[in-house]
């Protein structure tokens, strides 16, 4: 039996994965999306190929392909019973999609928002957690990073994690967060070093940081309202 070809051996402009790494997914066909999941033609035909000669034969609708059976995707050569259950697989994914709404990010856009999200996380630790949460332009919660456990000093907190932790996630608005297990709600003399150095890598980086909240079991401290940034 010939061995089936690889992505690997694929012409340098016929491979998918990279194509996708460096592009994003919205640049490839619907055959080189395909090519991906089954990973291998067979000898003579890429992936590429045989997914579109199979898209060709359901008039290149993904309706239609998601109609077919396992049998009917196993008499194309090259596509064996493993290869045909992922497609229908990435198929009925496509139609699940469809039927979910978008995902609804919380509103942080107060400083009594980011506390009552970051209080259940918070309330009932011992030590000392910082989390910043990262934000798009209109205050909907992208997500929250965890960067330290145990304490907040300057050497604790890496505000370079913080920056590239937001460029990573496109965000546009940060927020640092961290408890007070002791119940003092006063900010330490690290805390407010640690804000200024947030304060300035952000207006560095053309970041708008909204908030640095101290959070209690019952209380917080923010320093945009105490109007300290």
């Amino acid at each position: 039996m010939s061995e089936k070809l690889t992505i690997a051996q694929w012409a340098s402009d016929n491979q998918p994965r990279e194509k996708l790494r460096d592009l994003g997914a919205e640049a490839l066909s619907n055959a080189e999306l395909l090519a991906i999941l089954i990973g291998s033609g067979r000898p003579g035909v890429t992936a590429v190929e045989l997914m579109q000669q199979i898209l060709h034969d359901c008039k290149d609708n993904l309706n239609t392909l998601g109609k077919k059976s396992i049998r009917e995707l196993c008499e194309y050569n090259g596509i064996g019973e493993a290869k045909a259950i992922t497609i229908l697989a990435a198929c009925e994914l496509g139609k699940r999609r469809q039927r979910e709404q978008a995902e609804q990010r919380p509103d942080m856009g107060s400083a009594t928002a980011i506390y009552n999200y970051m209080r259940p996380q918070m309330q009932d630790l011992d030590v000392e957690e910082a989390w910043v949460l990262l934000m798009n332009q209109h205050y909907k919660l992208i997500r929250a990073v965890k960067l330290s456990h145990g304490g907040i000093t300057e050497t604790a907190v890496d505000v370079r994690i913080i920056m590239r932790e937001a460029i990573l996630a496109n965000a546009t608005v940060v927020a640092l967060c961290h408890n007070h297990p002791s119940g003092n709600i006063h900010p330490s003399r690290d805390d407010d070093q640690l804000t200024k150095r947030v304060r300035a890598a952000c207006e560095t980086m053309r970041i708008y940081f909204l908030d640095h909240i101290i959070v209690t079991d019952g209380q917080y401290y923010s320093y945009n309202e105490q109007g300290r940034l």
